[in-house]
């Protein structure tokens, strides 16, 4: 397999192809739209310039804008899912539809604005290739306005060609945008369609002019740059983010030791409490026993008392005794 150099959904070769056939794009408008070829009465590309020194803008886009019979219409390839493509197209659609809008024009006056979408990725989660996003009432499904329409080609959807799909054109298209590979364009040839034919002839002989080798390298040269800053831009927010977190860990670490400490005062305060108390348990329990013994000596001494009382009482009744004998 021999593969391509540069894919039609080379955003410079995408515009640069468009804009110098014309009649191809009217070609593909119409079999996206749905239009009759012959019905295109009023075919105008608004934005034909490719101007070189605008390449290299982090910015810069090469949609093709279109009034198609009175409507808007702006094809935009895009290759890489940065995950924000759906808000991405419906502000490309808002800007278009509002810049329609003159000075004095009544907001009926406005046309029909489609943002037609080729990925190179996949975007919704459905089996179809292609989707239409229109403003509908969410319970009756009302069409709100037809000057809304949001078209999504997700060309890694698309099915491989079969021989009957030489009447299917616009999926020739999409294989054409889709293809990686020499082969594919070959295969395509090999369906005969003409259109088709001639739009590989016209890819061939662009991508080897030196204006569009050129315009590529400066192209490539802007991602590179882009995609350098960028990288630059995510370290310094990393190595930013790296300080605050390790500050915050310090901090974390400064409170944990507090913590610790105050815990371990607490300990060490509950333990000093907890001896005053057992010490002045221990004191009191000596005092009681002190003052057990004092009364037990006390008793002791009046019982003394009492046998020397009981003595003399006894000694007395004797002599008393005696002395009655005597008279």
């Amino acid at each position: 397999m021999t593969k391509l150099e540069y894919r039609l959904v080379n955003d410079i070769l995408f515009k640069m192809f468009f804009i110098k056939h014309p009649h191809l794009l009217k070609k593909l408008v119409a079999k996206i739209l749905g239009l009759k070829l012959d019905s295109i009465t009023q075919f105008v590309i608004t934005n034909t310039e490719v101007i070189p020194e605008h390449l290299g803008e982090k910015f810069c886009r090469l949609d093709i804008n279109m009034i198609v019979n009175g409507q808007r219409v702006e094809i935009e390839i895009q290759v890489v899912n940065l995950g924000d493509y759906p808000e991405r197209s419906l502000y490309y659609w808002a800007r278009e539809y509002s810049s329609a809008l003159t000075e004095g024009m009544d907001y009926i006056m406005l046309p029909t604005t489609i943002v037609i979408s080729i990925l190179d990725f996949k975007l919704f989660g459905c089996e179809e290739y292609f989707s239409e996003f229109r403003p509908l009432e969410v319970t009756r499904h009302t069409l709100l306005t037809d000057k809304q329409r949001l078209l999504y080609f997700e060309l890694p959807k698309l099915a491989e060609l079969t021989d009957s799909d030489t009447d299917n054109e616009l999926k020739l298209w999409l294989t054409l945008f889709k293809a990686k590979t020499e082969e594919e364009l070959k295969q395509i040839e090999k369906m005969g369609v003409p259109v088709m034919v001639e739009a590989i002839s016209a890819y061939r002989q662009i991508t080897a002019t030196d204006e569009f080798k050129e315009m590529e390298r400066l192209r490539s040269r802007a991602r590179h740059n882009e995609a350098a800053a960028l990288r630059h831009a995510a370290e310094v927010e990393r190595k930013k983010w790296q300080v605050v977190v390790a500050e915050k860990d310090t901090m974390l670490i400064e409170k944990d030791t507090m913590l610790a400490e105050k815990e371990t005062a607490h300990a060490a305060e509950l333990a000093e409490k907890d001896t005053m108390l057992a010490e002045k348990e221990t004191a009191h329990v000596a005092e009681l026993a002190e003052k057990d013994t004092m009364l037990t000596e006390k008793d002791t001494m009046l019982a003394e008392k009492d046998t020397a009382l009981a003595n003399q009482e006894a000694l007395i009744k004797e002599l008393m005794a005696k002395l009655a004998e005597t008279k």
